[in-house]
Parts: C-alpha cells; structure tokens; sequence
C-alpha cells in the first residue's frame, strides 16, 4: 500500500495557540493564504484549551494579554479567567478569517527538511503534509512534567496533573495531597481547600508570591474601552512599562533596592495573612526575587491557616497505594494527588516534543544535547533553512508575552517576503551572525540573576547551565530588531534544475 499523497501549501504552522494564530494573522496580512495551523487539540487555545484546573487564570492584566491591534474587551476582571481568554483566542480566529486555514485533531510528530526540493515534509497523524516554510509556534507549556517520584504509579487513588485536569472527579470532602508550589499551585490551591476535607500541599521550595489587584471590570468601562481605543492603550502603556521595570531590574539585577522591594512587599502582605511566625519562615523563599517565575495572589497564603489544611516541607519518600510518605517517617493518606509540578522546558521530547531534522538529517534535540541553546533573535537556527520559531525558549521571551509574539511573526515574515522578493527557494541565517547574537546574549545574561549566584534553584537553566529563556534585552529594542535585523545575515539561495534531470543551488548572497 502505497503513503498518501502529502497535502502541499506554502507555509505550515505548527500550533493553534496564540502563536500559531498571530502567525495566521500575519501571513494573511502579507497578502500569504496558502497555509495551515495543525494542532492535536480539537480547539484553538494552546495552554488555554488545556489548562482548565479551579481558578486557572492569567497573571497579567487584560489590557496587555492581548495582541497590540486587537483589544480583549470580552474580560471582565483586571485578571482574565481562563474561559475568558479561551473565549478572545477563537473570537480572534473568527474577526481575522483563520478558521478556514485550521487543521485541528492533526498531531505534527515530526519535520524533515528536503534540501534536494528546500520543501519540509511534516509528518501528522492526519496523514503527510509538504510545505515551502514552516512556522513552529508551540509553546513552551506542552509537555506535563511528572514528578520522578518512587511509587506514583502505584497510588491506587486519583491523580490529576493541571495541565490534564479531570472535571469529571469530585473533590468534595476528599483527602488530597497537591505536589508543588509553582504558578498553577497558587492559583489552585486555595479553591481545591475550600472543597477538600483535607489539604495536604507538598512544598519543595517556597514561592515569592506578590498581592493580586484582581477587580472587576463594569460593562460601562469595557463599553468606553470599545467607543475610546486610546484610553485602553494608554493603560497598557502604563502596565507594559511596569512589567518591564520590574524584569530590567529583577532579572538583570541593574537596582538590586527595587528587587528587594518587590520582596519586602511579598513578606509584609504574607505577614498581614498569616500570624504564626514558624509558618511564615516555611513559605519565606530562600532565593532571590526572579529566580523563579513570581506568583500573584491575595488569598495564597491565608489558605495555610484554614484548619483543613497542612503544608509539609519535609521532603517526599515515596507514594504507596494509599497516600505519600515524607522524610520525617509520616505517613498521609490521600484519595486524589494533584500534580502540580508544571511542564518539560528543556531535553529532548519537550521542546519541541517531536523530532525537527534540519540539514545532513540533524535532529533539533541532538544539537541541543551536544551545543549550547540559542536562536537567532529567538527564531532562527542555522542548519534549519526555512524554518522559523514563535514561542522558542532561545531569547525570545521578553516581559511581555504577546509583543513577543508579535516580534516573532514579524520576523519570520520578513524573510519570507525577501525570499520571495529575490525568486530564491530557501532563506537560512548565517552561521557568523547567529553565533555573534548568541555570544552577545551570554554575555549580556552574566549579570542575571540567574547566573550570579542569587539562585539557589530555578526552572530557568538548562542542562548546560545556561538561561536561554529570557532575552536580556527591553521588549522595545526587542520590537525593533524585529523589523530592522540586518537582511545580509541571511543567506538567499535557488533551486534550479540540471540538463541531468537533477538540481542544485545557486546563492544570492
């Protein structure tokens, strides 16, 4: 039985979550329709379409969760609930005509470039698709990362990862023991003690956790939003500087007063919540603001002082068929364990969580295990011709979340439309440029808080040692580089056919 044939368009978008639809939205705006965005979910969403545990929302204000032409003015609260944004990623969709281009229940399980053709062949789960470009825009968040914890599979309850929320089981009057104290545990943690008979919240390291000025937003307010654009500008202005301020300062240590303000302002609200002294030095982080992704809430902390519930840092032993055993010998039975304990940011099978293989058959995770991270402005690899990252976790992740997005896009389309300028076939970033933004980026993270010794654990180092997440840079200079990178950093070239029935490539560049 002979493979089907491939399905073949110009671009393919790997993702359906706010990346793939702002690279949807982009290309379309470049005047490029023929593309599609393949996701194995069966809705748009990304993160949002699949972390629905109590209480998910987002720890950024609405008037900046949003992209920069289209206002999410479907929130009402300062802090948008997880249906809220589920419900703005498909009215975005719909306003910019992407439903057509959407290939859903489609899983990518694997990219191969064609250097003969300079097309990539996309394996899916719908069968075979070859593209010119391929746009990755999955982001970080899609691999749930389980604990290595003896004797999980055991457990003869119920677990629940967040990101893999069961709303079919009832919590209510159950003994539950939640494994992990990061962003998703703030947020759900107090609703699940308000259900559960007994919470049990198993604490590695303490979390800096900041007061949440969550209020609603009234009908006539988000009317004026709508008649009166620039007040809503005006206010994501004001925020965005904000967000920036407190990442130049906190995770590039240029003030190192403001950081410890920000810290004085986490302990005195977590001193106003919670009276016992011994209990406060157990929440109290023994690392510096930053070093860890920061929390925001003003209920977090006053949950450990309902009767119900019990914070235990003494380190996990094992979990047996009926509850988690600790180091200090106890034993606590539990019907349901929440996992808790975020996603796979680096290593192989996490991102990407399929194999991309470039030039000469080099698998993306076989480089990254033997070379340091690093993409060219965060999108772009040498060896990976026409190939471009939305959500990579190489410096493209600035304070702001959807202007990164933006500057991605931007980028990638940039190079498609100069290749298309020029009649080449492929567009590849040079070795020299990419390793010179690279070692500028290294050098402008050596006096991070992540490499300075300030941390004494954090989620944002890979394997190397390095913290290739974040780019060290404003997003504003982020944005203009977006626009503005140097075109001679790519290298043209075509396709053209021999007398010989074969093909090589002729360089532009």
């Amino acid at each position: 039985m002979s493979d089907p044939e491939p399905t073949r368009v110009e671009v393919a978008v790997i993702g359906a979550g706010f990346g793939g639809i702002g690279a949807g939205i982009r290309l379309r705006d470049a005047g490029i329709e023929d593309f599609v965005i393949l996701d194995r979910a069966d809705r748009v969403g990304g993160a949002w379409q699949a972390n629905t545990y109590p209480d998910v929302a987002v720890d950024i204000p609405m008037c900046s969760y949003a992209f920069s032409f289209e206002p999410n003015l479907l929130s009402t609260r300062t802090y948008p609930t997880g249906d809220e944004i589920q419900a703005y990623a498909e009215s975005c969709v719909d306003k910019y005509g992407l439903r057509a281009h959407l290939r859903l229940n489609t899983e990518v399980t694997g990219l191969a470039f064609d250097e003969r053709e300079h097309m990539w062949d996309v394996r899916t789960s719908a069968g075979p698709v070859r593209a010119r470009f391929v746009i990755v825009a999955h982001g970080p968040l899609v691999q749930p990362r389980t604990p290595d914890i003896e004797g999980l599979d055991s457990f003869a309850g119920t677990v629940i990862h967040t990101a893999r929320w069961d709303h079919d089981h009832d919590l209510e009057g159950a003994s539950v023991g939640v494994i992990g104290t990061g962003s998703s545990a703030v947020q759900l943690i107090p609703p699940v003690a308000e259900r559960a008979k007994r919470l049990h919240v198993f604490q590695r390291s303490a979390v800096w956790v900041v007061p949440k000025l969550d209020l609603p937003v009234p009908r006539a307010l988000r009317w004026a939003f709508r008649m009166l654009p620039l007040i809503l500008r005006v206010i994501r202005f004001q925020i965005d500087v904000m967000h920036e301020l407190i990442a130049y300062f906190a995770f590039r240590r240029k003030l190192p007063a403001t950081v410890r303000l920000i810290e004085r302002l986490s302990l005195n609200a977590m001193r106003k919540q919670v009276p016992d002294e011994r209990l406060r030095a157990q929440l109290t982080p023994d690392y510096r603001y930053g070093c860890k992704r920061p929390s925001i809430s003003s209920n977090y902390h006053r949950t450990f002082t309902r009767d119900n519930v019990e914070l235990v840092t003494d380190p996990i032993v094992r979990v047996t068929e009926t509850g988690i055993l600790t180091a200090d010998g106890e034993h606590r039975e539990l019907d349901t364990i929440v996992l808790a304990t975020g996603f796979r940011v680096f290593g192989r099978g996490a991102n990407p969580p399929f194999p991309i293989l470039g030039r000469d058959g080099v698998d993306l995770a076989d480089y990254y295990e033997t070379n340091r991270s690093g993409a060219y402005e965060g999108v772009t690899l040498p060896g990976w011709p026409n190939s471009f990252s939305v959500l990579g976790t190489t410096y493209s992740f600035t304070s702001l979340y959807f202007p990164m997005i933006e500057n991605s896009t931007r980028h990638a389309v940039r190079c498609i439309r100069e290749m298309y300028a020029r009649g080449a076939t492929c567009v590849e970033i040079k070795a020299e440029p990419h390793a010179e933004f690279v070692r500028d980026m290294r050098r402008r993270q050596s006096t991070s808080v992540f490499l300075t010794g300030a941390c004494t654990t954090s989620t944002f180092l890979d394997q190397h040692g390095d913290s290739p997440v974040f780019r060290p840079t404003t997003a504003l200079t982020a944005r203009w580089r977006s626009g503005h990178f140097p075109l001679e950093h790519y290298s043209f070239t075509t396709k053209i056919a021999t007398d010989q029935g074969s093909s090589q490539d002729r360089s532009q560049s």
